[in-house]
């Protein structure tokens, strides 16, 4: 019998929500506190419950009642009885087994028996217990207490850690009414609300995890409100030199604190102080290939971090996990635009990072008005006679070269250009050579990774203040450049399927726009080839969160351009 409600939850963990019933919003803010948004295109949105959704809701303290009843309110039909038992299962796990502080020792304790019994015998928990205290407990090495809850949810167990944190050295900081500009400055209401999700009022259940923002949102300034919060010494871990460079501007203009007290950590610069921010590739620098000493990992233990911040967490690499485990009582904040990592390594985010403390839709920001509303298309042209024979007789990985360096797109991306003749153009891509080509053809400088840093901002600068209409960047440009007036983003090939490299190609367009205008994303696209396969596989993130892409035959998009400039 049907209720009436906006979802239909179904016995694979989908949950069906109607967009247009009256309940919809009110489902969508319950849904998101425990299950992921799969996809939202215009009339059903689907979510799923997952193990790590589940966890995370769990960690935030949900019970599994909560989300049972939620889902009964919501739901048009019944909530099928294996939906329910998996529900409980999986939430039922978070919090059997617990680390606390006990008289000064780290110590595991656990409230199923078998369970106990269970990672007791296990090879991979062995190595972590120090001394078995009782029935139901055991002391673990302060140290290994990032590798100990990596190897629990590597057996399906997530681990409640209670131990609390360090404070850190006090750090004087609030953030200003004004900026230094004189401009009013605040948090906005889902800033807020990310912070506080973060803080959880400073209880040892708060102060590490993750926020979702999309690109454009301002998650810098929530890692600021973060800093803020902590009021302590925090090291601030970037993707690149003119990111870092674009926290340090941001935290001197929005922040109380003294610019001296804002140093850079990188390979020009080494400098630490009370807020130090650096790259992730100056950490996992090493003097020669092969040796496993990392030598800028000693930056973690030079002052008494009470927080560190992970911009762009997503892209956390490997060896910093593995510093990252032994920082687990330091606070930790993940900034993230999308928590999908291609190695699907997010339980490793979970563990060591922490859980999803806060995420908002994309589209939800774009309907307040927070970003900028996109149209995306993807516009499809064909090989030539000669480059399709290569192309047939090519091996797999080169097969995607040729389809995504296509000739044909330099005609493509001349047209467009002169389409948006008065907008701010990115024109971006993955092949050196091919956005060589194209910078050369249209006038425009070309901005790689060999682009010195120096160079990279001044580039930035010009195009910020309208000098420069057009930019070329290669994959250096995908992550944390603020380039508010970029309107028009031009992509000519990507990195095979990366979901998330498309999401951060059109967050480079997405910041809200002076009078409202919206923005344009143009994937270039190779018919029938390596290139429009990968090309779905990579929209799929965006799709999911409720963007369409209007599909073009180049001669059908080029008539409909031609018609567009005679009226």
């Amino acid at each position: 019998m049907s209720n009436g409600g906006p979802a239909v939850v179904q016995s694979d963990g989908t949950i069906l929500v109607e967009v247009e019933h009256p309940e919809y919003e009110a489902a969508r803010d319950s849904l998101m506190r425990f299950s992921d948004l799969v996809k939202s295109p215009e009339y059903i949105h689907t979510y799923r419950l997952s193990q790590l959704s589940l966890w995370n809701a769990a960690a935030v303290g949900l019970s599994p009642s909560e989300v049972i009843d939620s889902l009964t309110r919501l739901s048009r039909y019944p909530v099928p009885q294996n939906t329910v038992a998996f529900v409980k299962d999986n939430m039922s796990k978070f919090g059997l087994l617990r680390i606390s502080r006990e008289s000064g020792s780290l110590v595991l304790r656990c409230s199923d028996p078998f369970v106990f019994a269970e990672i007791t015998n296990s090879d991979k928990i062995q190595p972590f217990i120090r001394e078995m205290r009782s029935k139901d407990s055991f002391t673990l090495d302060p140290m290994s207490r990032g590798a100990f809850k990596q190897a629990l949810i590597r057996m399906g167990y997530p681990c409640e850690d209670l131990a609390g944190y360090v404070e850190g050295d006090p750090l004087n900081v609030s953030l200003r009414e004004r900026t230094l500009q004189g401009k009013p400055f605040g948090l906005r209401p889902y800033q807020e609300a990310a912070v506080d999700a973060f803080w959880a009022g400073g209880s040892v259940r708060g102060g590490s995890g993750v926020v979702v923002l999309p690109c454009g949102a301002g998650k810098t300034i929530v890692g600021m409100g973060a800093i803020a919060k902590a009021s302590t010494q925090t090291l601030i871990l970037t993707t690149n030199v003119v990111a870092l460079r674009q926290w340090m501007s941001e935290l001197a203009d929005k922040t109380t604190l003294d610019p001296g007290m804002i140093k850079e950590y990188s390979g020009e610069v080494k400098e630490i102080g009370p807020v130090t921010v650096t790259t992730y590739q100056i950490l996992i620098h090493r003097r020669r290939q092969g040796n496993d000493e990392y030598p800028h990992f000693s930056l973690f233990s030079e002052r008494n971090w009470g927080l560190i911040i992970y911009d762009e967490v997503h892209l956390l690499p490997a060896p910093v996990f593995r510093i990252t485990a032994d920082l687990q009582a330091r606070r930790r904040l993940g900034l993230t635009a999308t928590l999908v990592r291609e190695d699907g390594r997010e339980d490793e985010v979970f563990s060591l990072i922490g859980p999803k403390r806060f995420d908002k839709p994309w589209k939800e920001l774009e309907e307040q008005n927070w970003i900028a509303q996109a149209h995306c298309h993807e516009v499809r042209v064909d090989l030539n006679p000669d480059d399709r024979l290569a192309y047939a007789v090519a091996g797999e990985r080169d097969k995607y070269r040729i389809a995504a360096t296509n000739r044909n797109k330099i005609d493509l991306v001349q047209e467009i250009v002169k389409r948006h003749s008065n907008d701010q153009i990115l024109v971006i891509g993955q092949y050196l050579d091919q956005l060589d080509a194209l910078a050369r053809i249209l006038k425009a400088p070309f901005l790689c990774g060999q682009t010195p840093v120096n160079e990279r901002e001044e580039l930035y600068s010009r195009f910020r203040e309208g000098s420069l209409k057009i930019l070329v960047v290669s994959k250096v440009a995908n992550f944390s450049i603020d380039l508010p007036d970029a309107n028009v983003a031009i992509q000519v090939s990507g990195t095979f399927g990366s979901r998330q490299e498309e999401a951060q190609r059109l967050g480079r367009i997405l910041r809200p726009k002076p009078q409202g205008e919206s923005a344009t994303f143009y994937s270039l696209v190779t018919r029938n080839t390596k290139d429009q396969e990968f090309s779905q596989k990579r929209q799929l993130f965006l799709t999911e969160q409720g963007y369409k892409y209007t599909i073009w035959e180049a001669q059908s998009f080029l008539d409909a351009t031609c018609r567009g400039a005679e009226s």
